[in-house]
């Protein structure tokens, strides 16, 4: 067995650590999979499944050495996927000493900022550990783990400064169900990841209160004008039509429409009554628009952008907004 001269760690054990941990498994990739529990390290170990997350993937662990010691992982790899919610982030990273993250290229499948800051991740990176924003990339989509479980044909952005590095990380994932592409605006992606999130639990929420599909278009057409608005005011971007590619406009409607997302399915039981509370007891996933709204809400107050539909999303989640009346509020400034 031929081992990778860098060796990948996966820092998760959802169902998009367990998707990527697939792809790379079909390179045959020698890659360190962290999972937050020592048991499920163990019983993933005997039956070669992750129980919870995409149970139908058979996992050959012959090329993968999975741990519940973070510390060792990040130690024995070179680069580092984080694949966990960002809510998380917090209480799992804080036990790694201040020079963990030197000389490593970490890679972020994260969709969320870090809460109370207000963070993208590499921007808590540097705070927290001094981390250099040049070893920084990320991989975005439009992309759902269970379609690469069932290897539908799927595309995944790799975005970083340094075009050699991306290319090469995109090659590790690249197989013949999954293309890849790659740019240079992490920034810009990451918040179209977090901001397609709001913009998707919006769209359940249309969908519970029973707008139809003539609706849904426009609420997505002007979602994806004021994704690139706060995109242009929080990145400086200026040209408009990159928000017409896969990793903006694509993983929008892919999530806004699929009934894979979590996100579109949270928002339809907002929609249909449900408090924000019962829907996370039901929904028992992290829907990463539902502290993104509050995030992105925040961050808007000193950008300023007019972002009707992020408003709408915040108070009804967070001010207990009743929710008919709000989008007739939103109404018109679609129609």
């Amino acid at each position: 067995m031929e081992q990778s001269i860098k060796k990948i760690a996966i820092i998760g054990s959802g169902t998009w650590a367990t998707a990527l941990i697939k792809l790379l498994n079909d390179n045959n990739e020698s890659v360190n999979w962290w999972v937050r529990s020592q048991a499920s390290a163990d019983y993933m170990r005997k039956r070669h499944h992750n129980p919870r997350y995409l149970s139908s993937v058979t996992l050959n662990m012959e090329l993968i050495n999975i741990s519940g010691d973070l510390k060792q992982i990040v130690e024995e790899s070179e680069y580092l996927v984080f694949a966990i919610p960002s809510a998380y982030i917090p209480d799992i990273i804080e036990i790694l000493p201040q020079h963990s993250f030197k000389g490593k290229t970490v890679i972020s499948a994260i969709k969320g900022l870090i809460p109370k800051k207000n963070l993208l991740f590499n921007q808590y990176l540097k705070e927290k550990f001094s981390f250099e924003e040049d070893d920084y990339y990320t991989i975005m989509g439009p992309c759902h783990a269970e379609e690469i479980a069932s290897e539908k044909l799927s595309v995944l952005t790799f975005s970083g400064k340094n075009p050699v590095i991306r290319t090469s990380l995109a090659k590790r994932f690249q197989t013949a169900y999954l293309s890849v592409r790659d740019n240079n605006d992490s920034t810009g992606v990451q918040y179209a990841a977090i901001l397609k999130n709001i913009y998707a639990l919006g769209a359940g929420i249309a969908h519970g209160l029973e707008y139809g599909d003539n609706f849904q278009s426009v609420f997505i057409t002007n979602a994806a004008s004021e994704m690139f608005q706060f995109i242009k005011a929080a990145t400086g971007m200026t040209d408009s039509s990159k928000i017409l590619t896969s990793p903006y406009l694509g993983d929008l409607l892919v999530t806004c429409y699929s009934l894979y997302s979590r996100n579109r399915t949270f928002g339809n039981m907002i929609g249909k009554g449900y408090s924000s509370r019962a829907a996370i007891l039901e929904l028992n996933m992290v829907a990463e628009g539902y502290n993104a709204s509050k995030a992105i809400f925040r961050l808007n107050t000193d950008l300023g952008v007019s972002m009707p539909i992020v408003e709408t999303v915040y108070h009804i989640l967070w001010e207990n907004r009743n929710a008919a009346e709000a989008f007739r509020k939103l109404e018109k400034y679609f129609l």
